[in-house]
């Protein structure tokens, strides 16, 4: 008995014609979807794109890749806090895939190789940008690849920003911080440091610029107001953090109590041990559970020592120390006082309450609104009511990170791009990321994360790098554990399931086709994919009796 494919596999998505046989109502096609990673990323940057070339050790290729959107990979996979492994789906299957790491990796090795990007062809137009940090760094290097003409203004003596003097040196060296602004530089970007920009039109003007892009992010710590005995020892955590890149670091005293729950008291806790002091103690109104800080952070912050004190709110500091009153976290998250007070002998009071940014020079510009929170508020494409005045990162809320400021600064330089050449920045829908359950997961092999080297507890008396980097087999190790959620990495296997033969090899980067004189419609190359990279659409051309008819998209229900 000789087996042919119709005896091997029903043709079950066909149905039959007199004189025409089996005819297929569907057909495959593979597409590009979002992978939740993608989603997460505030700065938009096409994680499973760079992942995929570092899997083959293209290490020049991703990294160029990534700074197509982010300018800075160094810095960010040391200090970002990486909502994009948060939502890997990876970590339903082991664990998320150490996206972190490999962008810090390459981030380090495009500073050791000297990789550069070209700019783009000179446009003849001019662009001020009020702010170094993330949003001003970020947008400056987008506009240079345009083509434009960008000077930077500063008020502080360095460029970086929060970068530069919101994170302790242990989380990110200040010479990989200066090797990626060393880059933004070679583009052809000028930095005028030591310089406050005071009048916004005035700088604009007399200048000579296009257009203007304020990005002076939020500096001014918030504060608390309780009564505190002359000579107590009070301050504000990046005012602390300033003094001690400025070789100021003051004496704090052996016992530090520090006001908050965020990122910044974890580093002001870290930072007070460093400074000397025996004992670091947050206090804090809500409990841990309820605490703003990355998790990853407090964790590392506790490990060191750091001691909190949940549940209780400062109500005045003296000679004796700080009072605080016990607090009761209701079952709606209230916040409940219960009069009960208790004294904790700390030297000095570090306050980590958040910043808020300084909005005097935007005010006086006429066309600029400001919200009752305090924000800039801006268009679609980030421009304010000023035509040709853009703001970004922390000046306009939302999420007040370094990474959604860089984000801030790329779609602010495409929206400027637009504005100086007679458009508008068209705005794009992000369409759903591929969820877990859509993975095709009994064709993944479990595969556990690299862990990264950090500095033994005894180490730590400084501001040394904490975290180590990853080597070249552990960034392409890690890069190999993406599933690729979503988009197709030639992995063969629809071109090996399929019964008929009709899915057609088009090369390496090419993906595939299918032979629609083969083609079925029985969706083995569907079920047999891993990542969801193939859609079955109904093939209306085929049933009109027309095959050159175009089809419109279906998805997966």
């Amino acid at each position: 008995m000789s087996l042919i494919p119709k005896d091997l596999t029903p043709v079950l998505q066909a149905t039959m014609q007199k004189g025409a046989g089996a005819q297929r109502w569907q057909r495959p096609t593979w597409v590009d979807h979002l992978p939740p990673c993608n989603a997460a990323c505030p700065a938009g940057e096409n994680i499973q794109s760079w992942l995929a070339l570092a899997r083959e050790g293209n290490f020049e290729a991703a990294w160029r890749t990534l700074v197509a959107d982010n300018p800075m990979p160094a810095v960010h996979g040391r200090a970002c806090y990486h909502p994009c492994e948060t939502r890997c789906n990876r970590k339903d299957l082991d664990e998320a895939v150490l996206i972190h790491a490999v962008e810090r990796f390459l981030g380090d090795r495009a500073a050791g190789e000297g990789w550069a990007v070209t700019p783009g062809p000179d446009t003849g137009k001019r662009v001020l940008v009020v702010g170094a940090g993330p949003a001003g760094l970020s947008c400056a290097w987008h506009l240079r690849r345009l083509g434009h003409a960008v000077e930077i203004r500063d008020a502080m003596p360095e460029p970086g920003g929060m970068l530069h003097y919101g994170i302790p040196a242990y989380r990110l060296p200040r010479a990989d911080l200066a090797k990626e602004v060393a880059r933004i530089r070679a583009m052809g970007v000028t930095f005028t440091m030591n310089t406050r920009v005071d009048d916004i039109e005035a700088a604009v003007e007399s200048g000579g610029f296009d257009a203007c892009f304020v990005a002076i992010g939020a500096q001014a710590g918030n504060h608390l107001d309780i009564p505190a005995a002359d000579g107590s020892k009070m301050v504000d955590a990046i005012r602390l953090f300033e003094d001690i890149e400025a070789g100021r670091a003051p004496q704090l005293g052996r016992v530090v109590g520090v006001i908050g729950g965020g990122n910044t008291a974890m580093d002001a806790a870290r930072v007070a041990k460093r400074l000397g002091a025996e004992e670091a103690i947050l206090i804090y109104r809500r409990d841990r559970e309820h605490m703003r800080a990355d998790p990853y952070e407090a964790d590392e912050a506790f490990l060191e020592g750091v001691k909190a004190q949940w549940l209780t709110n400062p109500v005045r500091f003296g000679s004796e120390g700080v009072t605080v009153e016990a607090i009761e976290l209701g079952e709606d998250g209230s916040l409940n006082p219960t009069g009960r007070l208790e004294t904790l002998p700390v030297d000095a009071l570090v306050l980590a309450l958040g910043q808020h940014a300084e909005l005097d020079v935007l005010r006086k510009v006429d066309g600029v609104a400001i919200s009752a929170r305090d924000t800039v508020l801006v268009d679609a494409g980030m421009m304010t009511g000023r035509a040709g005045i853009f703001a970004g990162g922390d000046v306009i809320g939302g999420l007040m990170t370094m990474t959604a400021a860089t984000g801030h600064g790329k779609k602010a330089a495409r929206s400027i791009d637009a504005w100086l050449r007679g458009g508008h920045l068209e705005a794009r829908e992000k369409p759903p990321p591929v969820d877990f359950d859509m993975l095709n997961l009994p064709l993944f092999l479990d595969a556990g994360r690299s862990q990264m080297s950090a500095l033994p507890l005894e180490a730590r008396s400084g501001f040394a790098e904490v975290v180590a980097g990853i080597s070249d087999r552990e960034a392409r190790y890690e890069s190999d554990r993406c599933l690729s959620c979503g988009n197709c990495f030639e992995c063969d296997n629809c071109f090996a399931a399929c019964p008929e033969q009709a899915v057609v090899k088009l090369g390496k980067g090419r993906k595939y086709t299918v032979n629609l004189d083969l083609c079925t419609g029985c969706a083995v190359c569907y079920d047999q994919c891993p990542c969801h990279a193939i859609e079955m659409v109904e093939d209306v051309a085929a049933l009109a009796g027309d095959a050159r008819r175009p089809l419109r998209f279906k998805a997966r229900p």
